[in-house]
């Protein structure tokens, strides 16, 4: 059974004069335990409201999810809710939203406090997830002096020591730097492939995506793509059709072959390029 599966899903919003806007129509999309799935889409195209609804800060209009074998219903018990907002976590763009203390290891014990795990328990939690994000020299620092990767490690730390098996990045790295982007990434990866933690991160980064294991294409209300990074970027003339960028390997190479250059399709990271590019030129 899929750690996540969601079956003809709609979401509408609700304009001044009463009038309904879709946003998600029939979607229909399972997620693994374990899995690292990239969703990505051009703005509008309902990612971040799938993110919110799955996460229960929004609920559909019509459809049926189910997460970690517990339904979604207006009839959900708070036994329930608890229970996946225990299971699965959010990482929002801006960390300020998230971040709730004036203190470091206050902020990320907040969580476990809200779902009354024990005292002695939130202590060893909160020094293992701030370990994890590599923050653990600013236990007691103030999170507003922090830098934005710092903050989204922090935030990142205050979801882990909840123990989720499920974390959601729902555009957690489009307000960082470079470096503040690819600890993130180099965090997203750490938790799937060392701790076993579903990923699901919902952005507009190529290179974030390329780390995934699978990639959705969201447009026009619907799941239009989905297949493996290296599949879906080697499309890369529909993927510029939907507005969308692809992997810088990825459009140099397809470039290349535009002009003439006997390149093989499928690169994705910039090792695989300069090595196809290299045997191209006849150099080792």
């Amino acid at each position: 059974m899929p750690y996540i599966e969601i079956k003809n899903l709609c979401f509408s919003y609700t304009d001044d004069d009463g009038k309904p806007i879709p946003v998600l129509e029939n979607l229909d999309l399972s997620i693994e335990k374990g899995s690292f799935t990239a969703v990505l889409g051009r703005n509008g195209s309902g990612k971040s409201t799938l993110a919110r609804i799955l996460a229960l800060v929004l609920e559909p209009t019509s459809g049926e999810i189910t997460v970690n074998g517990i339904k979604y219903s207006p009839e959900m018990t708070d036994d329930d809710i608890l229970e996946v907002r225990r299971s699965l976590g959010m990482v929002f763009q801006n960390p300020d939203n998230q971040l709730v203390s004036t203190v470091v290891e206050e902020d990320v014990a907040f969580g476990p406090e809200n779902l009354g795990i024990p005292p002695e328990q939130i202590r060893a939690r909160v020094d293992d997830a701030l370990a994890a994000v590599g923050m653990s020299e600013y236990a007691h620092h103030a999170p507003h002096k922090l830098s934005g990767g710092q903050k989204q490690r922090v935030a990142i730390a205050g979801i882990l020591a909840m123990l989720p098996d499920c974390i959601i990045f729902d555009e957690s790295t489009a307000m960082l730097d470079p470096l503040g982007r690819a600890d993130v990434m180099k965090i997203m990866r750490m938790l799937n492939r060392e701790k076993g933690i579903t990923i699901i991160t919902i952005t507009h980064n190529m290179d974030e995506a390329v780390l995934a294991d699978r990639v959705v294409v969201l447009d026009d209300r619907r799941i239009i793509m989905d297949d493996s990074p290296t599949r879906i970027f080697s499309q890369v003339e529909k993927l510029h059709s939907l507005g969308l960028a692809v992997p810088q390997a990825s459009e140099l190479i397809y470039r290349l072959q535009k002009r003439g250059f006997d390149l093989p399709s499928g690169i994705i990271d910039r090792e695989a390029a300069v090595g196809a590019i290299a045997r191209l030129l006849g150099k080792p």
